[in-house]
């Protein structure tokens, strides 16, 4: 039986088959299975430089010096240590951080947990374009600022965020920044010669390398700190403590030395899916595009359908793998945080779909996916006392 079609690659990415091959040495008694914190025999030995040339690959990813570069168990937990850990050891020069109203919950509930401990958190709110822009930013900032906490590309809406210039407001300041780079890492090129961000989160399952695994960027010239938030055994120069995962340590490697040679070829690959699936769906009527669409990954659109319920929509289309909003909200009714900072009503932001487009992606898949489309969107309006009294010769509404 063929499998669901697959759009909902912002949620998470498929291992790459390249990566499995790779992961499958560092698992059994056949292969490089050691501790590599074992250092007394051959076996941690060949871990820890399996697990060091992983760090090494990383590093490249994003122009960093190896040494800069820690693992941890995802994005999430990168984000967590970088918040939490940079204001506690910083607490001495201040208690306030700024942060966006359309950051990751990791961000978002790391900052109320750090509000409920007496901090102050500033939420910066974007207009109808979902963009946070660099004066926004300049303007919340005050004296007793210690940290910046943004998101490079947006998991629902796809915008991005100028962190190259935001960047440089904050080391002018002498604030500290951190870059959620989860949906970036993979999707833009990262330089940490030039962005002046002080810590950057990545996720392994977002670049098509395997769960569980992450590593979080920490600047060393000039030199930026933070308190350990794991402790026992010392690990990772003793900022992360816990026996390393070398399997899946080796696997985000091989994921990062893809990206980096493949990714200006996906790239194209993707916004030319995207630029078929928009035109399909002009065919459709009241549809919404939901944020900026020049400054935006092509990759990850958010789309209103009035009249429609997201889940309503997406059961009659069972076989085509989408999503409502980010997977970390997906098992709630709540609206999303981020449509609701864009001003969307209550319906609109109910009625919201986020199609995610990535490497195995095909044009098939899109062309079956606006085909199921019309007919499902037509039968559901038809259910709808307000789409039959007020929609029923709408003009098309798309807004690239």
């Amino acid at each position: 039986m063929k499998r669901p079609i697959y759009l909902d690659y912002a949620a998470t990415t498929p291992i790459d088959p390249r990566v499995k091959q790779e992961m499958c040495r560092y698992m059994d008694i056949t292969g490089i299975f050691g501790n590599p914190s074992s250092y007394s025999h051959s076996f941690g030995q060949e871990a820890n430089w399996a697990v060091e040339d992983a760090r090494n690959k990383v590093a490249q990813l994003i122009n960093a010096n190896p040494q800069e570069i820690i693992w941890t168990s995802g994005a999430t937990e990168s984000n967590n240590l970088a918040i939490k850990g940079a204001t506690d050891y910083y607490a001495n020069r201040g208690k306030h951080i700024v942060t966006s109203s359309i950051e990751h919950k990791a961000v978002l509930d790391s900052c109320t947990f750090l509000a409920s401990r007496g901090f102050k958190v500033t939420y910066v709110t974007p207009g109808k374009d979902g963009i946070i822009k660099p004066d926004m930013v300049e303007k919340v900032l005050r004296n007793d600022t210690i940290l910046v906490s943004l998101m490079h590309v947006n998991n629902e809406i796809g915008t991005i965020t100028d962190i190259d210039t935001i960047g440089r407001i904050t080391r002018e300041r002498n604030i500290f920044f951190h870059v959620d780079a989860a949906q970036s890492a993979n999707r833009l090129a990262i330089d940490t010669r030039s962005i002046q961000a002080d810590y950057i989160s990545i996720s392994g399952h977002k670049i098509y390398g395997p769960k569980g695994i992450g590593a979080l960027y920490i600047r060393r010239r000039p030199q930026a700190r933070l308190s350990p938030q794991i402790h026992g055994g010392g690990h990772e120069g003793g900022i992360r403590s816990g026996t390393l995962p070398t399997h899946q340590i080796v696997g985000m490697g091989e994921a990062a030395m893809i990206v980096i040679k493949e990714r200006e070829s996906e790239a194209l690959h993707v916004k030319k899916l995207a630029e078929r699936l928009l035109n399909n769906l002009k065919k459709c009527e009241a549809v919404f595009i939901n944020g900026d669409r020049r400054y935006c990954v092509p990759g990850i659109l958010s789309v209103s359908f009035d009249c429609v319920k997201s889940d309503s929509l997406m059961m009659s289309m069972n076989d085509i793998a989408l999503s409502s909003g980010s997977a970390c909200r997906s098992s709630n009714l709540e609206i999303s945080h981020v449509l609701r900072s864009l001003g969307l009503s209550e319906d609109m932001a109910h009625s919201t779909l986020r199609f995610s487009i990535g490497r195995f992606s095909t044009a098939d898949d899109i062309d079956y996916v606006s085909k199921k489309m019309y007919p499902a969107l037509m039968e559901l309006r038809a259910l709808s006392p307000r789409w039959l009294g007020s929609h029923r010769n709408a003009a098309t509404k798309l807004y690239p």
